[in-house]
């Protein structure tokens, strides 16, 4: 396998599950380091970063989200959560510590392969010294530049609060982000138990950038946990 190849740290303790995601994502090309405890994790992203890091909560040394939020006081290398914890309380805590994404257990290894691409294009997208000035999938068109929204070449008219929650989904663009992070960074830090403001324009979002509101293609709802922008 080509040494350019994207490398994965597998942080978990249950040995058939690091040995069904070894061989699934070196199939997928990926390379992987397997390590079964968060001080062995943290090793490793010390010595050797990862380009992304599979990171299960219950580890036998403690749990998964206190190494995160000691990657993530010096590192921004994408985590996805990898837990059988399925509440809804659990992932928004996990997202809000930093991870990129949470997948719960079971999960199959094209979900999991199509979100890692995601979260390593993201990855790479904020190491380029600019941001990239449009924004696009499918119809939708988002150009930062010129301050302007376009849906099937047709300019689309957002108000103000719209178009930064917009904005603010198109530069965590195929992750979740949660309601807590949209509402601080569009509406300020007290804000942040809002949930009602970011339904509302969330709604009128849809009403304009969304054939059939009802059944967005583009802004998915998280239940419990946050919103979606696709990026494929």
């Amino acid at each position: 396998m080509s040494q350019d190849a994207p490398r994965i740290l597998v942080v978990e303790d249950e040995q058939p599950i690091r040995r069904f995601l070894s061989i699934s994502l070196e199939s997928q090309n990926f390379r992987v380091t397997e390590v079964t405890t968060a001080a062995k994790g943290l090793q490793n992203v010390l010595a050797e970063p990862p380009d992304a890091i599979l990171l299960d909560l219950g580890l036998p040394d403690g749990d998964g989200l206190d190494l995160l939020r000691k990657i993530r006081e010096w590192s921004r290398v994408p985590v996805i959560v990898l837990s059988a914890r399925g509440h809804e309380a659990d992932k928004v805590t996990a997202l809000d510590a930093g991870a990129d994404d949470y997948l719960t257990k079971p999960f199959g290894i094209g979900e999991l392969t199509a979100r890692i691409r995601v979260a390593l294009r993201h990855a790479a997208s904020h190491g380029s010294t600019e941001p990239a000035p449009v924004f696009q999938v499918g119809g939708l068109k988002i150009d930062l530049t010129r301050r302007q929204v376009l849906v099937d070449d047709a300019e689309v008219h957002l108000t103000p609060t719209e178009y930064r929650l917009l904005v603010v989904l198109s530069k965590n663009a195929g992750k979740v982000v949660t309601h807590r992070q949209l509402l601080k960074e569009v509406w300020g830090p007290d804000s942040v138990y809002e949930h009602q403001y970011l339904r509302v324009f969330v709604g009128q979002l849809r009403q304009k950038i969304e054939a059939d509101p009802a059944r967005p293609r583009y802004l998915k709802t998280e239940t419990g946990v946050g919103y979606r922008l696709l990026d494929t």
